[in-house]
């Protein structure tokens, strides 16, 4: 697990003012990281061309290239001619040293963005996007130097952003790298360290990134058990049974001892899940809301949720009355994609806002939903997944388009319902859940288009 930061300017003035660190120490740290990437990745006399900025994420491109000159051919791009007191500094000795710069772009086998880093608000000019856009069709492996030239301090991207193959961001994570909108333009990230261990330069933070090697899979350590000893996972069965039944077996899958559909109509499922009429006895965790439809009365609702059970409530459960008494639930799990959760942001009187809105204000209503029902844990669903309770915050950034099809989050529910069921809070409860999710479309072999829920049910038994 990582932390993640709104911005990092504060940890280089603790670096200046308690470590007596220079902010030349830094930059000197920060170009030996983008210096050593490429040492790493590409062969001596390699072409390497660094756009730099005024500033000082210009500054520490043209510190990159007097590290790489004499070994490659390296050439500098003045996207804007240096004005910072750093970049001015190394500029001279850039000059001493007579690396070469260029007028113009041309293909080569490492293009660096040095132009803008964080901080960035609003859009390119004219001149700078048709600049921008030329280095996006250039034929290089692509460096963004911390961020992309064009990514905003809110996640936001301007019309025209440099697209990377990989970030080699400065010091600590940036939040803004794990928007929904940023995906796209990021790519691979990696953190440089900036002269001390990050343990030492990073302070406290709420937000957090997740890891694969933070997923606790139930695997089941005690000999002397029985199906009792895993749980039993009752799942609401509507109209669209179809949905609920991707869950259960999903959940049986995933180590509920037992699962059992709950409905009102004879429904053909599979032989390895019960079907009952009433919630069973010794059922310890609930699901909710896929493929709900009509099919329940509101009695037959609250009779279902009759008990302080642990719950995953998910899909059509968002656009119900019945969502508030949800609410109070003290071991709940919401796990809504965009459209969901502004519906259910409606419905709460937090906000009245479009999807749109929502996407480019993500963390924003996510922190604002926590701050009114702080027990309750969410899982917005997106490119980057948010999972938060209270004052902890979450990003899983391991998914994928392989995920975007009908069913996926039926599967997902099936993980997180598995996973109650087998006594584990909530909150880990969601972040595993996530964390196996994204691990079997990571591990489908198939063609990206083609994965099915089936394909993901299928692929527990590998995790």
């Amino acid at each position: 697990m990582q932390k993640l930061f709104d911005e990092v300017s504060s940890l280089d003035e603790r670096c200046y003012g308690e470590f007596a660190l220079s902010e030349d120490i830094l930059m000197e740290h920060a170009a030996n990281g983008i210096a050593g990437y490429i040492r790493d990745h590409f062969a001596f006399g390699s072409k390497i061309i660094l756009a730099c900025g005024s500033a000082n994420n210009g500054a520490d491109g043209l510190a990159a290239a007097r590290l790489l000159h004499g070994d490659y051919d390296v050439c500098i791009f003045h996207i804007k001619e240096p004005k910072s007191k750093m970049a001015l500094l190394q500029e001279r000795r850039n000059k001493a040293l007579g690396v070469s710069t260029c007028r113009e772009l041309v293909d080569c086998d490492v293009l660096v963005d040095a132009f803008v880093g964080t901080g960035f608000e609003g859009e390119f000019s004219e001149e700078l996007s048709a600049i921008m856009k030329k280095m996006n069709a250039l034929k290089a492996f692509k460096i963004a130097c911390d961020v992309p030239s064009g990514l905003r301090a809110n996640g936001e991207c301007a019309g025209e952003t440099f697209v990377a193959d990989v970030s080699l961001t400065m010091g600590a994570l940036k939040k803004s790298m794990f928007l929904d909108e940023a995906k796209d333009f990021v790519g691979e990230i990696k953190v440089i360290d900036l002269g001390i261990s990050r343990e030492i330069y990073e302070t406290k933070s709420d937000w957090n990134l997740l890891d694969m090697d933070d997923l606790k899979l139930p695997y089941r350590r005690a000999k002397n058990s029985h199906k009792g000893s895993f749980g039993h996972l009752a799942l609401a069965c509507g109209n669209k049974a179809g949905a609920s039944i991707m869950s259960a077996k999903t959940a049986l899958r995933f180590g509920a001892g037992l699962v059992t559909l709950v409905g009102f109509e004879d429904e053909i499922i599979p032989q390895s899940i019960m079907y009952s009429h009433e919630l069973p006895a010794n059922t310890t965790a609930l699901a909710l809301g896929m493929g709900l439809g009509d099919e329940f009365s509101d009695l037959e609702l609250e009779t279902f949720l009759d008990n302080w059970l642990p719950l995953v409530a998910d899909a059509d459960i968002f656009h119900m009355p019945i969502l508030r008494e949800i609410l109070e639930r003290k071991n709940i799990v919401l796990t809504p994609h965009a459209k969901e959760f502004t519906a259910l942001l409606k419905q709460t009187e937090i906000a009245n806002i479009s999807v749109d809105t929502l996407q480019k204000n993500r963390f924003r209503y996510v922190e604002e939903f926590c701050l009114r029902f702080p027990h309750a844990t969410l899982l917005l669903k997106g490119a980057n997944v948010i999972i938060a309770k209270g004052d902890e915050f979450f990003i899983n950034p391991h998914g994928t388009s392989v995920l975007a099809k009908g069913g996926s989050g039926d599967v997902l529910s099936g993980l997180i319902g598995a996973l109650l069921a087998q006594g584990y809070e909530p909150l880990e409860a969601a972040k595993n859940a996530s964390l196996a999710h994204a691990r079997l479309a990571l591990d489908f072999e198939g063609a990206d288009f083609s994965l099915t829920p089936d394909d993901l049910i299928e692929g527990i038994c590998k995790l």
